[in-house]
């Protein structure tokens, strides 16, 4: 295995920074060194956008809103800001913070600078020789259980975190709320999805946990080291965090979690590599889950369906912000298609009352 550390290259089209006023407001708020401002783009991630800014030898990483997004929803910046600043203190895996610039004339929209950390992202596209032997992507994949179990016990409150969500009827306000942003990014009609979110709705389960939960938790949001340990050294992405139901946050997490049981178009455009032979099983993850977080997952179905609604929904708004010309980023042209496969296992889980095997 060859492990190639996370690089940032060419900046997308339609998708650029205004580097000479982001320059001149960089100098006046932070010491810097001389040299140039250079600016790149990170491949990952069809909703935020992340940047490498380069001055001589010193790097930093620049995160923004998507262009055409609602700023007061998962792209709040300030809010992604607030959580770093809290969890920085108490937690080793997050990105160090350093400005946070809510003024839109630099750039066009409000921003945050953090620390570039130097790791090894695994994407879905990351070429074989790159990837963990099955024997270290076994070990890779506990961890990862290992470290989700770990940020659900963090202590919010130490982090000056406790105002951050309203955990109280966190489960249902979650269900209607992803209900409401699919009806208003609906492009078309899809029999299957609106079956798996009235099931929902009339199935929500009683909550009586909290947790510090991330929201969005997966493999290319995870930061490898660099040796043959592959340690998780930084978790990154913490738009979406918040306090609430730490069984709707390993909901998510598995509906990330492709299979070879999955329909090809899923395998071919995976942003996973759960696909690599070591790999835990969805079963197998949720067991070990409950033997470290020492909750029952009795109604598991419920959050690994709420999962792929939550992932369909997302999807779905990325498509209508590219059907609508908001961004012109060709990776979204067929994302309806990805919208209507997770509609599919999502029903599919519901009416099977399981989440593996599911076609």
């Amino acid at each position: 295995m060859k492990l190639i550390r996370d690089q940032a290259s060419e900046i997308r089209a339609g998708q650029s920074l205004e580097s000479v006023a982001l320059e001149r407001y960089l100098r006046n708020e932070m010491k810097l060194p001389e040299g140039n401002l250079q600016v790149f783009q990170f491949p990952s991630g069809y909703s935020n956008l992340t940047y490498l800014l380069r001055f001589g030898s010193q790097e930093f990483v620049l995160r923004r809103p998507p262009h055409g997004a609602n700023v007061k929803s998962g792209h709040d910046m300030g809010r992604e800001f607030k959580i770093l600043s809290g969890l920085y203190p108490i937690y080793k895996k997050t990105p160090k913070p350093y400005l946070y610039c809510e003024d839109k004339e630099i750039i066009g929209a409000p921003f945050y600078i953090m620390e570039r950390k130097q790791g090894v992202i695994f994407r879905g596209h990351t070429l074989k020789e790159q990837l963990p032997s099955p024997l270290q992507m076994h070990k890779v994949s506990n961890e990862f259980v290992g470290t989700l179990a770990e940020i659900h016990a963090l202590d919010y409150r130490a982090a000056g975190l406790e105002d951050l969500g309203r955990p109280e009827g966190y489960v249902q306000r979650q269900v209607m709320g992803w209900t409401k942003r699919y009806v208003h990014a609906k492009t078309a009609e899809l029999e299957a999805i609106e079956k798996v979110y009235t099931w929902l709705n009339n199935n929500i389960p009683e909550q009586n946990r909290t947790a510090f939960i991330h929201n969005d938790f997966k493999y290319d949001n995870l930061m490898f080291s660099q040796d043959h340990h592959l340690n998780i050294i930084a978790i990154l992405d913490w738009e979406m965090a918040t306090l609430g139901d730490p069984l709707m946050d390993l909901g998510t997490t598995l509906a990330y979690w492709i299979q070879e049981s999955a329909p090809d178009f899923m395998k071919k455009n995976n942003l996973n590599i759960s696909l690599e032979k070591g790999n835990l099983t969805r079963s197998e993850i949720v067991e070990k889950y409950a033997q470290l977080s020492h909750l029952e997952m009795d109604n598991i179905t419920f959050y690994y369906v709420f999962g792929l609604f939550k992932v369909a929904v997302i999807i779905q708004q990325i498509f209508h912000r590219y059907k609508n010309g908001f961004t012109k980023d060709i990776r979204f042209k067929n994302l309806d298609q990805a919208v209507h496969f997770y509609s599919k296992m999502a029903l599919q889980a519901l009416q099977k009352n399981q989440i593996e095997n599911l076609f």
